[in-house]
């Protein structure tokens, strides 16, 4: 995917937005979502995950912190991630995902894909007010209409480092 910028007015406008990335992704991509809380990343993987034709529904998976999604199309599952809650960047390795044979969606997890993956595409959403440093369920519902910016780039390993 070559980097772009998307303003994105509403969820519908976010889910739409993830539809059309997960048009674009095949088996072997990885994907960082990156934003405060509330920000639309679980609702930018829902379209991501109805782009690659997934059983669904997707969820956060902040508390299990990996789920698998089969395709339902013959392509390949998505599996999405939640890396807040890891406590050391090197555990991402210990969830033994499918990087090659999946899509891997990842929240929170800059630092932890660059243990394990040479490349991914960087997903930076951008709200305009509020938001944490971790997932929390007392997000107001004034905050899910807000405009978001998503900012879409291929980053290599190297770019994380220096």
């Amino acid at each position: 995917m070559d980097d772009a910028r998307f303003d994105v007015a509403t969820p519908d406008d976010m889910h739409a937005l993830g539809v059309r990335i997960g048009s674009t992704l095949a088996a072997g991509d990885l994907l960082v979502l990156t934003g405060p809380l509330g920000a639309g990343k679980t609702t930018l993987t829902r379209g991501i995950g109805e782009g690659l034709g997934i059983r669904g529904p997707v969820q956060s998976p902040t508390f299990v912190i990996a789920r698998t999604h089969p395709s339902l199309v013959g392509g390949a599952p998505l599996v999405h991630v939640d890396a807040y809650r890891l406590g050391d960047p090197r555990e991402f390795d210990d969830l033994d995902l499918d990087l090659d044979g999946s899509v891997v969606v990842v929240e929170w997890g800059r630092d932890a894909v660059a243990t394990v993956a040479d490349e991914w595409i960087d997903v930076e959403i951008e709200r305009p007010r509020g938001g944490d440093d971790g997932p929390d369920e007392s997000v107001s519902d004034d905050a899910s209409v807000e405009p978001r910016v998503v900012v879409v780039r291929t980053m290599r390993v190297t770019d994380a480092v220096g």
